[in-house]
């Protein structure tokens, strides 16, 4: 399978805006490591092998991942749980699919069920969650546990950028986290579904950077 790449955007008119009202394009212009957490969202065989865009976003998101640890940070990779369809999935999607999305996440041991090219180390949290979102409250324990390590920025990452990755993104900002979202190590199954996502998350709940960007940041680059 090939690997694609999205050719986001956010419109200049947007950055504009952004500037005019803080003096700068971007909101955060530091990351400290320590209190960082890279967020990698559903990166499973179910989604990996079905998007050429979701395997293009692999190597980027394994960098990313070596960095934080190198730098310091957290890990955390969250796979969807294996759940049970509730009537309302069932009478929203149908019986067969809302059964489909219900067992993405695969079965057995959850490292076994991460995409195979992914490299779990010793300190990373490997983690379910039984909604769309990583953050919403009593669906996943990602929270209590980033807290306990004294976590106060998340960089989302993985697919589906609009769905799980945005959804995870509005409730981190909710909770008062710093909001990442990786322009090029988040996919979607259209550049346009995936822009709009990206455009929604730098207006009003976390910066958009490049995978170059969060490493930069991780090694104390200046930025502006």
């Amino acid at each position: 399978m090939e690997r694609k790449t999205h050719a986001w955007r956010i419109e200049q008119r947007e950055y504009d805006r952004q500037e005019s009202r803080r003096g700068r394009r971007h909101a955060y212009t530091s990351l400290v490591p320590g209190r960082t957490a890279l967020v990698v969202v559903d990166m499973v065989p179910f989604f990996v092998e079905e998007n050429e865009y979701t395997y293009g976003i692999v190597p980027n998101i394994s960098r990313l991942a070596e960095t934080v640890r190198t730098a310091g940070g957290t890990v955390a990779w969250v796979l969807p749980a294996r759940t049970v369809p509730t009537p309302v999935a069932e009478e929203f999607y149908g019986p067969a699919q809302a059964k489909v999305f219900a067992e993405s996440g695969g079965d057995g041991p959850i490292r076994s069920r991460l995409w195979r090219e992914f490299e779990v180390r010793a300190g990373d949290l490997l983690v379910e969650k039984s909604a769309t979102s990583a953050f919403f409250p009593g669906r996943s324990p990602l929270p209590g546990l980033l807290e306990d390590r004294g976590i106060d920025t998340v960089v989302i990452t993985g697919t589906v950028t609009n769905v799980c990755c945005e959804a995870s993104a509005r409730d981190a900002s909710t909770l008062g986290y710093r909001v990442v979202m990786v322009a090029d190590a988040n996919s979607a199954r259209r550049d346009e579904d995936h822009n709009a996502t990206l455009y929604t998350i730098y207006r009003t709940y976390g910066d958009v950077r490049t995978t170059e960007d969060v490493a930069a940041l991780l090694s104390g680059a200046a930025d502006r």
